[in-house]
């Protein structure tokens, strides 16, 4: 069709587990740390594991894209230079990158992906990233549709990934040094200490406390599922999923929910249709709300929203469920809808302002027993469910099947019969069968449709056309089941090696440039950890360029870059709020430990900074 898009959902996997399920349940890419250097250091993954998935993801036209998104020292670059060649002989897809130096090494023909580590905001920055060579940019966040839509026009031939869903980092992805000031881990290098996720006292100039002991710089979880036609449209294609470090029962969960919405779009909007191939069934019904979460927000998709943060706990809250109805002895009265189950982990906030948690030992409808009465919630309270027992048990099980729709076609040949099998990609499989011919004494058509329908733990499935009905009897011959089952066997054989040799691997040949970077001078904030990083900006104009954070020590340094304020969300915010500030500034973070942490508001970028003192 003309001017038809791909648009492709990418999910995550911390291991080769997580990444079939997600092929599975849906995804049309999938990426996964490499065994070192990428910007989740736990996740790491062997090279026999990534080849598994990739041979399991191609057979669906699905991508595999290797996170090597750390910034490298110069010892670690003959390391990652072969680790590279490694990962192309196995034939991924792509690679996720953050260090500039990596384009400078002796590269295979193998497409290079601009982490949101590199923080992509600006038009300026994706062109100069696709202009350098990079096939797909990831873009930062915080970004509004009005601002993906300009960096789109802007770039219209640079494809858009986008996360939709998943945690969120408070800082500018890549402009995020807390970990590395207070606790000597670099979350550049793939090691962040989660400073976000703190609790924190917010005190003023005076050090009268404003707040106390909230967390203060953590905030919901992004769930753009009602957002991807809008998203679609402003031009973004990748649709990405936080989280290599979760489970595989939220992989499931998740891929299989935005899956849904996107074959719902599509039905809808016939420019736009899935990057892969293959149809996924489910055994159970998709909910965002069951897998983990801190609560959703849209983040700034839809501009600045006075809700994004969560100030109480930085853990899962799970589902509302009602609120508490009645109290007594060890048993609670619920009002809501929902049904609950015996073993069910629920939550809520007490007076005080913390979470608390307990198991459900009984349910009799909307009366739960517990099994203490320590962590017994007052009515009016609301509760939350963040472990659904009964669906943690269908995802424990397997939960999806994904196929391939097939036609087959018989034919009549001079000496036998000859069997094809089409595929909804149009690869075809023929082989011919030398077989004496034997009229038979009874019609023979659906016998030989039932044979050729048995595909079992295949990965094809008989497409609604089915079998081709012309081609199976020009006359009525006997063939014995046995010989079509071992036919059949043979040909879906044969069409797998089709589809494996037709797969549309992505070969590109790196090549330097020397077009201008958009800064001719870059702070701390450049992450230049070695010489091959710093000759490739030299190499495009940049006269001054500072070491990384990580390779020298900086007094009173901004460590975190934040969209999210803390005084729009107390509503004093001078430009967009009517309320003013009882307390005087400047304001401060003072975590348990002691540590301060100023705050500086940048009200004309509208952002929010974090000054280690």
């Amino acid at each position: 069709m003309k001017n038809e898009h791909l648009i492709e959902l990418l999910s995550p996997a911390k291991n080769l587990e997580c990444g079939i399920a997600a092929i599975d349940h849906g995804a049309d890419a999938v990426y996964i740390g490499a065994p070192k250097f990428g910007a989740r250091a736990s996740a790491g993954n062997s090279i026999e594991d990534i080849a598994k998935l990739v041979d399991y993801a191609h057979l669906f036209n699905a991508h595999i894209y290797v996170t090597l998104n750390t910034i490298l020292t110069d010892s670690e670059l003959e390391e990652t230079e072969q680790l590279i060649w490694g990962l192309y002989h196995i034939h991924v897809d792509a690679l996720i990158v953050q260090d500039m130096g990596i384009t400078r090494l002796n590269l295979p023909p193998i497409p290079l992906h601009a982490s949101t580590q590199m923080d992509n905001r600006t038009p300026e920055k994706v062109r100069f990233l696709a202009d350098a060579g990079f096939k797909q940019v990831v873009l930062a966040r915080e970004l509004s549709l009005e601002e993906i839509n300009n960096i789109h026009e802007a770039c219209p031939d640079v494809p858009l990934e986008v996360f939709v869903h998943g945690a969120l980092c408070v800082s500018f992805s890549g402009q995020c040094y807390a970990s590395q000031a207070c606790f000597g881990r670099s979350a550049n290098r793939g090691e962040c200490a989660q400073f976000c996720r703190l609790p924190f006292n917010l005190v003023d100039a005076d050090g009268k406390e404003i707040m106390h002991e909230k967390h203060l710089l953590s905030l919901k979880d992004m769930n753009q599922s009602e957002l991807l036609e809008q998203l679609m449209d402003a031009g973004a294609r990748s649709f990405k999923i936080e989280g290599r470090l979760k489970d595989v029962d939220y992989v499931k969960n998740v891929t299989a929910a935005y899956r849904q919405k996107l074959d719902a779009i599509f039905q809808l909007r016939k420019e736009y249709r899935k990057a892969s191939s293959g149809t996924s069934t489910y055994t159970f019904k998709p909910d965002l709300s069951k897998s983990f979460n801190r609560g959703f927000t849209h983040y700034f998709l839809e501009g600045r929203q006075s809700d994004i943060a969560q100030f109480n706990t930085p853990k899962a809250m799970g589902e509302e469920m009602g609120r508490v109805k009645e109290v007594r002895g060890n048993s609670i009265t619920v009002a809501g809808i929902k049904p609950f189950h015996n073993g069910d982990g629920l939550c809520y906030i007490d007076t005080e302002g913390k979470l608390q948690g307990f198991r459900v030992n009984k349910v009799e409808q909307n009366k739960l027993f517990l099994l203490s009465k320590q962590c017994m919630p007052k009515p009016g309270t609301m509760l939350f469910r963040n472990l659904d027992v009964e669906f943690s048990e269908m995802l424990s099980r397997r939960s999806a099947e994904r196929k391939l729709a097939i036609t087959w076609k018989l034919d009549e040949t001079p000496d036998g019969f000859a069997l094809s099998a089409i595929d909804e990609d149009k690869n075809k499989a023929t082989l011919s069968f030398p077989c004496e011919k034997q009229f038979a004494q009874k019609p023979q058509q659906e016998n030989i449709i039932k044979q050729l329908s048995k595909l079992g733990n295949t990965p094809y499935t008989i497409s609604q056309l089915g079998v081709e009905q012309d081609s199976i009897m020009v006359n009525n011959y006997f063939i014995p089941s046995s010989l079509l089952s071992d036919w059949r066997r043979q040909v879906i054989d044969e069409l797998t090696m089709v589809r494996r040799k037709n797969y549309p691997q992505e070969v590109v040949e790196w090549k330097h440039t020397n077009h201008p970077y958009p800064q001719d001078s870059l702070s701390y904030l450049g992450n230049v950890m070695n010489q091959q990083a710093k000759a490739f900006y030299a190499g495009h104009g940049v006269t001054k360029i500072e070491d990384a954070f990580e390779k020298k020590a900086i007094d009173e340094a901004v460590v975190m870059f934040c969209k999210h304020c803390l005084r729009y969300s107390m509503g004093w915010c001078p430009n967009k709020q009517q309320g003013k500030s009882p307390y005087r500034e400047p304001y401060s973070l003072q975590s348990l430990d002691g540590k301060m942490f100023r705050l500086v508001f940048d009200c004309k970028k509208c952002e929010m900074k974090v000054i280690k003192i």
